[in-house]
């Protein structure tokens, strides 16, 4: 069993897979960190008009989401959430090593060629790339 275990949720339909593995490595004295990341790099490209509903937007769908996966895992464990803003995959790895994370429980869509270089490279496969800590990697079938 892990104490401390992170989920980073999207508030996409896949999370629910990834937090399926959370909740099987966890025990009753572990805690589920679920941290969403509001991508600046979205709002930053939006017009100067638009960027405080686009950020907005954002904010809204990232509290949506962690409070989503925080209610799947109130009867199994103690959750913690968390909403941050910045680039994801060094905010996850961040938010890791401030909380002392056990492991990091995170879904992949296993994207290649122009899939990859449209979604800006996979949050996934940076953060295994550069975290110091073991990263579960769940498969999520679309």
């Amino acid at each position: 069993m892990y104490e401390d275990i992170l989920i980073p949720t999207d508030g996409s339909v896949g999370t629910g897979r990834a937090l399926e593995h959370a909740l099987e490595l966890a025990g009753p004295e572990s805690t589920i960190h679920v941290l969403s990341v509001v991508d600046q790099r979205v709002y930053l490209a939006a017009g100067g008009d638009q960027q405080d509903a686009v950020i907005q937007s954002l904010r809204d769908d990232a509290i949506e989401a962690v409070e989503a996966c925080a209610e799947e895992c109130r009867e199994t464990c103690e959750t913690t959430t968390a909403v941050r803003e910045g680039v994801p995959h060094r905010i996850i790895l961040e938010y890791a090593d401030e909380h002392d994370i056990d492991v990091i429980v995170m879904g992949t869509h296993g994207r290649t060629g122009r899939d990859k270089l449209t979604s800006l490279g996979s949050v996934t496969e940076r953060v295994v790339e550069n975290a110091k800590r073991p990263v579960l990697v769940v498969h999520i079938e679309e």
